[in-house]
């Protein structure tokens, strides 16, 4: 993907009817994950939680919860992320943003996936 600091990442998706949780992966690789963006309806133990993390060289961080939670199931949602060197910037679909750090300290973002109740629409760079 090649995308370097200061450029925004939109992404379009759709939440399934029924969801539980969705994932959105950036970073290197696998296992190399800057942002781990977890938003649960209710999974792991979380209700209407969204939970960030980071994965370095296979070994995850310390997970830090937002309890803004804009998402609802079977809906259409677009999600904003920006990176720097210190901090990752997500704009959720009210507009609301929230910060996290680049743990890794990552420059360019090559790598994102979806897991779970969520599929990508389109992807948009900017």
């Amino acid at each position: 993907m090649g995308i370097k600091a200061g450029k925004r990442i939109g992404v379009k998706g759709e939440i399934s009817a029924g969801a539980k949780s969705f994932v959105l992966n950036l970073g290197k690789d696998q296992a190399n994950v800057v942002l781990h963006f977890n938003p649960r309806f209710d999974a792991h133990g979380d209700v209407n939680t969204i939970v960030c993390n980071s994965k370095d060289k296979g070994e995850w961080g310390a997970e830090h919860r937002e309890s803004a939670f804009p998402f609802q199931e079977g809906t259409n949602v677009e999600i904003f992320f920006t990176h720097d060197p210190s901090n990752l910037t997500i704009t959720l679909p009210n507009n609301q943003q929230f910060k996290f750090p680049n743990r890794l300290g990552l420059q360019v973002i090559d790598f994102l996936n979806a897991e779970g109740d969520f599929t990508i629409k389109s992807i948009q760079l900017e």
